[in-house]
């Protein structure tokens, strides 16, 4: 029923009034009842037109959410995807930890077997070379050993005389005995180091200061071992400190006198334990 067809049937009823005698009161009703009709026929029209657009509204926000719970759809799918993917790398990562872990470790306790070599050979020559030159510590002779290394200290008195270079009769017997045992450890490493006091060289020809009295006092006693005891020279180097390397600080004779000495370093060779760690 729309608004045309309810003014029709108000104009039947008025044209059935004109042939039916009413009263005024029963007319100004009828007049009212159209009036009221009209407004209620208008305010119902508003109405529709706002659930219309109310309608128009909610459709349109269902599409909005639907377009986003698509999109949430595949962000989601996507999510799945890479945390598959991660999932498989990361599994694939720990077990290349794990396996690289296991190397590690294996190469450490080569390394840590190597050095416990090491340290057994670096006591045992030590031993050794305290009792083949035991004769000679009371002269000054020490045998000790240093970061894995073993140094044996000699005293100038027991090798040179006063400024000389030339080793004397006592020290060749202690470079002899220490040379029988190197020439049974192949595997060591020698290393010959002059040092001086800090007292200023006098006239002495060829040696201008304590960095020639060092490193010349060195050569000597290189070219003893190899010439005459028969010790490889590819074993061998010798280094000249002068005095910048004293062993006791201080000005007295008793400290000059040590720092005045011969230190051959004997380190075994590690080429084993520096192939592991390259």
């Amino acid at each position: 029923m729309n608004k045309q067809y309810i003014l029709s049937a108000i104009c039947v009823l008025l044209f059935l009034s004109s042939c039916v005698v009413l009263s005024k009161k029963k007319y100004e009703a009828l007049l009212a009842q159209k009036d009221s009709l009209n407004v209620g026929w208008d305010n119902a029209v508003v109405k529709i037109q706002s659930l219309e657009e109310v309608i128009a509204n909610l459709k349109k926000d269902t599409a909005t959410l639907n377009a986003k719970i698509s999109d949430l759809h595949s962000q989601l799918e996507g999510l799945n995807t890479n945390y598959t993917a991660l999932s498989s790398k990361s599994s694939s990562e720990i077990n290349k930890l794990s396996t690289d872990l296991q190397k590690r470790e294996a190469r450490l306790k080569e390394v840590e077997e190597i050095l416990r070599k090491r340290d057994e050979a670096t006591n045992s020559l030590k031993e050794k070379l305290q009792k083949a030159l035991l004769g000679f510590q009371e002269n000054g002779l020490t045998v000790e050993i240093k970061n894995g290394k073993v140094y044996v200290s000699l005293t100038d008195k027991l090798l040179f005389n006063t400024g000389s270079i030339v080793i004397d009769d006592k020290g060749k017997q202690a470079l002899q005995e220490l040379a029988k045992v190197l020439n049974t450890q192949p595997e060591i490493n020698i290393a010959v180091e002059g040092h001086t006091d800090n007292q200023k060289v006098g006239n002495l020809g060829q040696i201008k200061d304590n960095w020639d009295l060092s490193v010349l006092r060195a050569t000597s006693v290189v070219r003893y071992l190899t010439e005459l005891q028969a010790i490889s020279p590819e074993r061998l180097t010798a280094t000249g400190k002068g005095q910048y390397q004293p062993i006791e600080l201080g000005n007295t004779g008793e400290a000059r006198s040590k720092n005045r000495r011969i230190e051959i370093v004997l380190s075994p060779k590690l080429d084993e334990l520096y192939n592991l760690i390259k």
